[in-house]
């Protein structure tokens, strides 16, 4: 059942240090569920295109980054890699991942990271005057703008996500 609230984790202090507008919508994650994201968008009664799941690649193998996709199509990695100005990229290992963000699988949020990573956002966020993001924990997403998300990120916007 969606909840709306307040909740402390880097993520959300991040958009708040930084002003703008936001909101919370929590709902109970079931740690059987598979898709984090489509669980999101279930749960909150949302249309799945306007979740976001923020994943962590490798680019040219040591450089890590943010792609910040759709839930309903999957990251194309020559597209990351030419978005960030690389030759390559690849999936992250999830052990990386967490370490450089400071989240876990599931709960990566694209705020308040511990590293902050060279980040895409796929253009299709656009589509939308607020998007969903993980908030930092699994069960907790923060809506904004795409516009603010891109800012607070310091994201390229460009098509990194294909069906």
């Amino acid at each position: 059942m969606p909840r709306k609230g307040r909740a402390a984790t880097p993520g959300v202090d991040a958009a708040t240090h930084a002003g703008i507008a936001f909101e919370l919508a929590s709902y109970d994650h079931d740690p059987r569920a598979e898709g984090y994201g489509l669980e999101a968008a279930d749960a909150l009664g949302i249309e799945p295109a306007r979740v976001f799941k923020t994943l962590v690649a490798k680019l040219d193998g040591d450089r890590l980054a943010t792609a910040i996709v759709p839930v309903t199509g999957q990251l194309d990695l020559k597209a990351l890699a030419r978005a960030l100005g690389a030759r390559k990229a690849a999936m992250a290992p999830p052990d990386e991942a967490e370490r450089a963000t400071g989240y876990v699988v599931g709960g990566i949020s694209p705020l308040g990271q511990k590293r902050r990573l060279a980040t895409a956002l796929d253009v299709s966020a656009n589509d939308y005057e607020t998007v969903y993001v993980s908030a930092g924990r699994r069960g907790l997403e923060i809506v904004l703008s795409p516009a603010d998300l891109a800012t607070l990120t310091e994201a390229t916007v460009a098509p990194i996500a294909r069906d």
